[in-house]
């Protein structure tokens, strides 16, 4: 009876396959699927590959396999591994920091597929003795993981919030060489959220407000030194309170022109673009939505863009998500 070897209905996330039989004859009907191939190992060392077809599998087609068997027609030992080169979806999520150190949680989709079978079979495969689907899988998926915690610390909280598809795009470019290392291609990465502490809103809420990171950085400094001051043996009631001001206190800076911004991606916190000629200055007291960073009409009840509810106090001033008074008047919200 002809041995048929043939990887029978794959499923749509299976990446390989392993040919339970490692006893081949000669003359065997090898069949190879379209987007898939056909690797043949022995002792850990990869020596023929057939792509989609029927074949008779004989000295010719195999020769380095025959090489190594001595030239005889007995059956041989070898493995055979089928590889899908289809294009497949993964999803992922984690945490990790940004730049300042905030605390964020992501989560997404990417999409990958095999570039280079003996370089995939090599270093995922042979090199981790992974064998089966979902142990790949898993070893790609924390491979991307890695990668993304990585390089997303390298990005400010506001560009994460902001510049969601910026980021994506970028990274995706920064993880391309380290999956072609694998003999993979990563085809396109998509965060779909991020998330941080009821804390870091609030930052967030008053960076995107001023627009001035550092600003908003000392201050929260300032208070909680002034409140570490508070509690300090001897001090009087309110120390903290009355030496906040002096903290809150900025070196005069002589004044500087403006600069054009010449750098890639996005402009440093607290840029202000050169107003152009012909083009309408922007009017004084102009609203920003908290969430994502785009003006809005004043009084508006929903961002035009986002879609968000813009929270406000009696008074009509922007307050954030859960604020129990408004910080500039005062003002308690029902």
């Amino acid at each position: 009876m002809v041995q048929v070897i043939e990887w029978v209905n794959p499923g749509e996330d299976e990446i390989i396959w392993r040919y339970p039989n490692e006893v081949i004859k000669w003359g065997a009907q090898l069949i190879v699927h379209e987007y898939e191939v056909a690797v043949f190992m022995r002792d850990g060392k990869i020596y023929d590959v057939l792509g989609p077809g029927r074949h008779t599998l004989t000295t010719q087609n195999l020769p380095l396999l025959y090489r190594l068997v001595g030239g005889s027609n007995s059956p041989f030992k070898a493995t055979v591994i089928f590889v899908s080169m289809k294009q497949f979806q993964g999803r992922y999520g984690g945490e990790t920091q940004t730049r300042e150190l905030a605390p964020v949680k992501y989560y997404g989709v990417y999409w990958f597929k095999v570039a280079d079978p003996v370089l995939f079979i090599t270093e995922v495969v042979g090199g981790q003795s992974l064998y089966d689907t979902s142990d790949v899988t898993k070893f790609i998926r924390a491979y991307f993981n890695e990668g993304m915690m990585k390089h997303l610390s390298a990005y400010s909280i506001v560009d994460l919030f902001q510049n969601l598809d910026m980021v994506s795009t970028q990274v995706k470019v920064k993880l391309i060489e380290d999956f072609r290392r694998l003999g993979l291609e990563l085809v396109d990465v998509k965060i779909e959220g991020v998330n941080t502490t009821d804390e870091w809103r609030q930052r967030l809420f008053w960076i995107m407000q001023t627009g001035n990171a550092q600003a908003v950085m000392q201050m929260d400094t300032a208070k909680q030194v002034a409140a570490e001051l508070g509690k300090s043996e001897g001090a009087a009631m309110g120390t903290g309170m009355v030496i906040m001001p002096q903290l809150l206190q900025q070196p005069a800076q002589p004044a500087q022109p403006a600069q054009p911004y010449a750098g890639g991606g996005v402009p440093p916190a607290g840029y202000q673009q050169p107003a152009q000629p012909g083009a309408p200055a922007q009017p004084a007291g102009q609203e920003i939505c908290p969430y994502c960073g785009k003006p809005i009409p004043p009084g508006a009840r929903f961002c035009p863009y986002c879609g968000h509810e813009i929270k406000r106090c009696p008074n009509g001033h922007i307050v954030p998500e859960g604020a129990k008074f408004c910080p500039v008047c005062g003002a308690k919200i029902e």
